[in-house]
């Protein structure tokens, strides 16, 4: 395994400090449109990345985090008229990764974006993303979705990975599927987040079974799920881990559980990373692991200085397994 990047490249300096800073493997996106990508646009796009001395592990695939109403191909989910024909359009850029020589591609089915309530204070003062159950409107009304039972849900999820596992198997490209963001109790908002829970993830990666079929398995999304994070955190890695089912990892801490719970710094939250490497590491994790969130900071650069100390942190606890340094 070793570090990797997410964070969109605000210009070519931005790659060349990736470089600089030994964040070799990243996951870039073309510029424009995702839904309009062709296979020029990702060949191009590639070439350009790897011209500053960097390998790009994996794009995003046009079904991002945001809520539905601001989807690429809102009908995936919604069972639209347009669902097949978007899931085409699905297929047809997976097949052009394989084409490009992208190996892999992330991708998210989500209906209501990523619930937060306000940022709280957090180490020295820096301002942090966090969801308190208690402070959110509980009553807020459906979106575009509308009321959808949990079996319209899986149902909907089925039938786009019906469609998608066997092209990403036949082309050799791994998808990675975004855990939903934070868990909510059934019915939030008029759905119940199936992905937004352990027994949901392990039903969906054995649902057509494949070795491309897995998740960008976030540490941070899933000790949210958790009424213990830092005590059952190992066991859920184990289990992804041993099962070949990891395809990039979002190294993100928090403090807190379920229904409450703050964003931090790798070091500082209850889930122990060190230990959370390790495991990574005895079940055979090989790909990226990548700071996802950071809490804001004070500077002329808060994003880049606080990525910055994640890259730092992430290197030299890879570093340390190597020298046996975390063993004991």
């Amino acid at each position: 395994m070793y570090v990797g990047t997410q964070v969109a490249a605000r210009d070519d300096e931005d790659y060349r400090v990736y470089a600089q800073l030994g964040v070799k493997n990243i996951s870039a996106d073309p510029p424009g449109d995702p839904a309009g990508w062709t296979l020029e646009d990702l060949e191009r796009h590639r070439d350009h990345v790897e011209s500053f001395g960097l390998v790009l592990d994996m794009i995003q695939l046009p079904l991002p985090s945001k809520p539905i109403e601001k989807a690429s191909f809102p009908d995936i989910l919604l069972a639209g008229p347009e669902r097949d024909r978007q899931i085409d359009a699905v297929c047809r850029m997976i097949e052009n990764c394989a084409r490009a020589g992208i190996p892999a591609a992330k991708y998210n089915l989500n209906l209501i974006g990523i619930p937060r309530s306000e940022m709280e204070r957090g180490r020295g003062g820096s301002m942090n993303e966090a969801f308190r159950w208690d402070r959110i409107d509980q009553n807020a009304a459906p979106g575009l979705a509308g009321v959808l039972s949990e079996d319209e849900n899986w149902e909907r999820i089925d039938y786009f990975l019906e469609r998608v596992v066997p092209v990403a198997t036949s082309n050799r490209v791994r998808i990675a599927c975004h855990p939903h963001d934070p868990y909510a109790p059934p019915g939030y908002r008029g759905v119940t987040r199936v992905l937004g829970t352990v027994e949901g993830l392990k039903k969906f990666v054995q649902m057509h079974e494949s070795p491309y079929h897995g998740l960008n398995f976030c540490q941070g999304s899933i000790g949210e799920m958790l009424d213990n994070p830092r005590g059952e955190i190992d066991e859920i890695i184990r289990w992804f881990g041993t099962r070949g089912k990891i395809f990039n990892l979002h190294f993100r801490n928090i403090r807190g559980g379920k229904l409450s719970f703050m964003e931090t710094f790798p070091d500082e939250g209850d889930m122990d990373m060190v230990r959370s490497l390790k495991i990574y590491h005895e079940v055979g994790y090989q790909y990226m692991v990548m700071p996802d969130h950071v809490p804001t900071i004070s500077g002329r650069d808060p994003t880049g200085v606080a990525f910055a100390f994640c890259y730092g942190y992430i290197t030299a606890l890879i570093e340390s397994l190597s020298t046996g340094a975390t063993q004991g």
